[in-house]
């Protein structure tokens, strides 16, 4: 029996209207740690008593006072504060990272870039998340396993895990950000966690409800490790768990978690009577790392060590196989293989056992890994994971534009890898990495309103891409929402009297030194639109003696990634350092690493900046620091170019445009002529001079001396910098004949792709007009971007059909385009002409390989035009004409307001015929004119269809 919520009507769970509202909070539990709870005979019983009855023993650090009475909150904080001094103590026995980064609490982001980030992810994200969890039963889940409610298992079991990285990204912005009303929020959601754990420790609601019948779900407990994602989301619980008591000092959740990890130390392992096997899915090495890091207790880090170790032994256990990374034991792997998000995380719970074990063979294995990856699977924007099937790596140097998936999970586990590795080996290297996927591959995956989400981030699109506000499995959007605010700790670092600025944000931070004691850094930047970054110093101590690095990006060093995937075209220009300071001379190391010192004036230029920069990659000062001394780096920001190694297939013949940290893409809604038809003008050098011209929202532009611009402009709300560069459209008639014409094509941030309408969209672009895609009269698009390789869209209008004699419409030698594999759908083929056309008959050949395959004509089908509007008449006439797009945000809107009130009307015509092996001809019922044109099909009920010929007769 478990007690009803009627019983107890105080613990109801105030949603997050509650905390958006201002409306007060509910009521929430005190500080003791409740697990499942029995009816007690007694209505009267005390609370006191009911957590008595409960409590379970754990280190001392965790034991809570049976008192309920408040207490003196400096007492709180000082107690704290002593409590995680002994667990660090008891962790520091143990080998660790030889540099630490920031804490949490001692980073404040302060503005600009990221500040934007940080505040939308805390008002925004935060509260959508937790919303859509409401909404999708991912929270009624815990109360209905613990008998709070009644009802049945909703959505998919590893949906609990959603709920603890909300926990983890709420708690890190408690941490930052004081919210009464989030904290109330998160203690009531807590109650509710603690009431659905079985006694033993076990939580897995699905389970617990019964929800047997799900397929991930074995006939017990452990019974499918592969699937069942048991350990999985107990690996966030721990995560979110150490967050929610860093940030609050409250032990509810932390009990939940300790009481779940003994009980997994308990049952996995290699004693008799323990189960020998490892999670499907790694997360769960990393939970328990951090959960010895909070504890000190080393149990945990030996079972994140079992895991990792156990994982490839078919000498031990039936191991999984490549794609999750178990074919081999970790010292045998040398290639990343199999699902990018599993591999990340366990790379990364690799690299902590590295450094927590202090055992050279998890650093050399890591290391090849790194180098696989970087060297070989890495796109430009940092993203992994090439392939769709099994959200997986391809080989190497497949690194595909369009199908690539690139999921934001897998982005924020290798940015968490590689932050890692650099408290590793101290390699400006890695940062360089976990900086392009933050700029980039991570910052697509979320709108710039921060309520809406990608999961896979291609580097090209034909359309078929939006953003969502929610998934089946939301494991990207509640990812975001824990990582972001961890972006501020990434910036900085120490290491006994070396301080580290690895990213360039404004913000304050306050480092601690062995001799010099703490010392505050405040950073002001317009960085990434400028490379201009000042940091003021002030140490707690006069005249104190440390050695400060600040990262040289490697794209200043002329180098995208830290291997040869990628370079640049043409060289770099020179960065500036100054240091201002009343003290004395200045001493620099030296990058040959001799160490000899080089006395400057203060107030002046390093006359030669790069003389400070070492081979781990940072500008290197080490002196006698006073409070005010002042240190302004000035990174040129040209426009450059960019090619792919020559073995990605995917890229040779393309080129791709950065400025900075930030990847740059072209997308439909700033250039009138279709993405695909586009080539760089290479001809015109693509550098920008050092004139500046600021707007007045604060971003700089520059005019380059060959025709390359960047200037100011906003989306959403959002500032930026969008470049315009010199390039050729092509276009071809439909006997192929090629002409081509000089435009400007104006180029957004990749991460800022896909905020005003679904369109085209490519990060590489031809360097060459023959290797651009046509502009072809009509442009054709379809509801579903073909996936097969022998799908073209063209081929609706190149005039190709099946030649008398041969097998009509299942002739597999002329070229079709299809909507495999939907079935029984409704679809839609369009053309956009580049002027107004007048149309009386149509003819479509069908596609239809009954008996070999699933395409067969359609049930039915008919032609519509769209009926626009004048001012949507007046703006495509404009870009049917070449009109260059400069303001592309205001007339994009302009358009797709127009657009919007017109309406796809049907074309009336004496009939629809539906037969294979012919044109299917239809004669209106009086001809039309219009510049847009759609088939609409009925696909027949189980089958899809496609097109070999789509014609339409102008009179």
């Amino acid at each position: 029996m478990f007690h009803r919520p009627e019983t107890h009507p105080a613990l109801f769970i105030p949603y997050p209207s509650s905390f958006r509202s201002g409306n007060p909070p509910a009521p929430v539990l005190s500080s003791c740690a409740v697990m499942r709870f029995p009816v007690f005979s007694s209505r009267a019983a005390t609370g006191a008593a009911l957590c008595a009855a409960l409590f379970i023993p754990y280190p001392s650090s965790f034991i809570l006072s049976s008192s309920a009475a408040p207490q003196d909150a400096a007492a709180v904080a000082t107690r704290l504060a002593a409590e995680k001094d002994a667990a660090a103590r008891r962790a520091a026995a143990h080998a660790d990272y030889p540099i630490r980064p920031a804490a949490l609490t001692d980073v404040a982001v302060t503005g600009g870039f990221w500040g934007e980030r940080f505040e939308t992810n805390r008002k925004v994200t935060v509260a959508a998340d937790f919303s859509k969890s409401e909404q999708t039963g991912r929270l009624s889940n815990f109360a209905r396993a613990g008998r709070l409610e009644k009802g049945n298992f909703r959505g998919i079991p590893f949906d609990d895990s959603d709920v603890y990285k909300i926990i983890e990204g709420a708690s890190y912005t408690l941490a930052q950000t004081p919210d009464p009303k989030l904290d109330a929020y998160l203690d009531a959601l807590i109650y509710k966690i603690a009431s659905a754990q079985e006694l033993d420790g076990y939580l897995h609601t699905a389970r617990t409800i019964g929800n047997l019948r799900h397929k991930m779900l074995g006939h017990a407990r452990w019974a499918n490790l592969t699937d069942g994602h048991e350990l999985y989301n107990v690996g966030h619980l721990y995560e979110g768990a150490a967050a929610h008591y860093a940030a609050t000092g409250k032990r509810a959740l932390m009990h939940v978690a300790l009481k779940n990890a003994d009980l997994v130390c308990s049952v996995f392992g290699d004693k008799p009577g323990q189960i020998l096997s490892v999670p499907g899915h790694q997360e769960i090495e990393l939970g328990l790392v951090r959960l010895f890091r909070a504890t000190g207790d080393a149990k945990y880090l030996r079972q994140a060590k079992f895991f990792v170790d156990a994982r490839g032994r078919a000498d031990l256990r039936k191991t999984y196989g490549a794609q999750f990374q178990d074919h081999k034991p970790l010292f045998q792997q040398d290639e990343a293989v199999g699902h990018a998000v599993r591999a990340g995380y366990f790379y990364a719970a690799a690299t902590d056992i590295a450094a927590l074990s202090g055992d050279p063979a998890y650093t050399v294995a890591v290391d090849k890994l790194w180098d696989n990856v970087t060297g070989k699977k890495l796109h430009l924007t940092g993203g992994i994971g090439a392939r769709r099937r099994g959200e997986a790596f391809g080989a190497n140097y497949e690194l595909p534009n369009e199908s690539a998936y690139l999921e934001t999970c897998a982005a924020i586990a290798n940015a968490l890898w590689n932050h890692r590795l650099f408290l590793l080996h101290g390699d400006a290297k890695y940062l360089d990495v976990l900086e392009r996927i933050l700029h980039n591959g991570f910052l697509s995956g979320i709108s710039l309103a921060g309520d809406e989400f990608f999961y896979p981030n291609p580097l090209a699109s034909r359309g078929n891409y939006r953003r969502s506000k929610w998934f089946g499995c939301s494991c990207c959007p509640v990812n975001i929402v824990r990582f972001i605010p961890q972006i501020g700790q990434f910036a900085y670092a120490s290491k006994e009297d070396v301080l580290y600025v690895n990213l360039f944000l404004n913000s304050t931070a306050t480092l601690r030194t062995a001799a010099a004691g703490n010392v505050k850094i405040a950073q002001s930047t317009n960085y990434p639109w400028d490379g201009k970054i000042r940091l003021t110093i002030t140490p707690e101590k006069h005249d104190a003696d440390f050695t400060l690095k600040i990262r040289l990006p490697g794209w200043a060093q002329n180098r995208p990634v830290p291997s040869d995937l990628y370079a640049y075209v043409g060289s770099g220009e020179e960065v500036r350092l100054a240091l201002s300071s009343s003290s004395g001379a200045v001493h620099s190391t030296t990058g040959d690493g001799s160490g000899a010192a080089a006395a400057l004036s203060p107030c002046s230029p390093f006359p030669a900046p790069r003389s400070l920069l070492t081979p781990d990659g940072f500008l290197t000062i080490r002196r006698q620091w006073r409070a005010g001394d002042t240190v302004t780096l000035e990174l040129p920001m040209p426009v450059r170019l960019v090619r792919a190694h020559d073995a990605v297939a995917a890229d040779r013949g393309l080129l791709a445009v950065e400025r900075g940290p930030l990847v740059y893409c072209a997308e439909t809604a700033d250039n009138p002529a279709p993405i695909y038809s586009l080539a760089l003008d290479v001809r015109s050098t693509l550098s920008s001079s050092s004139g500046a011209v600021h707007s007045a929202t604060g971003a700089t532009g520059a005019t380059g001396t060959t025709g390359t611009t960047t200037a100011p402009a906003r989306i959403l709300a959002h500032d930026f910098l969008q470049l315009r560069v010199p390039a050729l459209a092509v276009a071809a008639d439909r006997a192929g004949n090629r002409t081509t014409r000089p435009v400007t094509v104006t180029l957004i941030p990749y991460y800022a792709w896909c905020h005003r309408g679904a369109g085209q969209m490519r990060v590489w672009l031809p360097a060459s007009p023959d290797a651009a895609e046509p502009q072809r009269d009509p442009a054709i698009t379809t509801s579903h971007q073909p996936n097969d390789t022998a799908d073209k869209l063209e081929a609706a209008s190149d005039g190709i059909i099946p030649a008398a004699g041969s097998a009509g419409s299942a002739d597999h030698s002329v070229k079709r385009t299809t909507w495999w594999p939907r079935r029984g759908t409704t679809e839609w083929l369009r053309y956009d002409f580049t002027r107004p056309r007048t149309v009386r008959s149509t003819a479509v050949y069908w596609f239809d390989d009954t008996g070999t395959g699933a395409c067969a004509v359609p049930a039915s089908w008919k032609i519509q035009y769209l009926e626009e509007p004048a001012a949507a008449a007046t703006a495509n006439a404009a870009t049917a004409a070449g009109a260059i797009v400069l303001d592309g945000n205001a007339a994009y809107a302009a358009q797709q307001r127009a657009a919007g009130a017109g309406k796809w009307r049907d074309i009336p015509a004496d009939a629809y015929p539906v037969a294979k092996d012919r044109l299917c001809r239809a004669t209106f019922a009086a001809p039309v004119t219009a510049r847009r044109f759609r088939l609409l099909v009925k696909l027949a009920t189980g089958k899809s269809a496609g097109v070999l010929e789509w014609k339409l007769d102008e009179q």
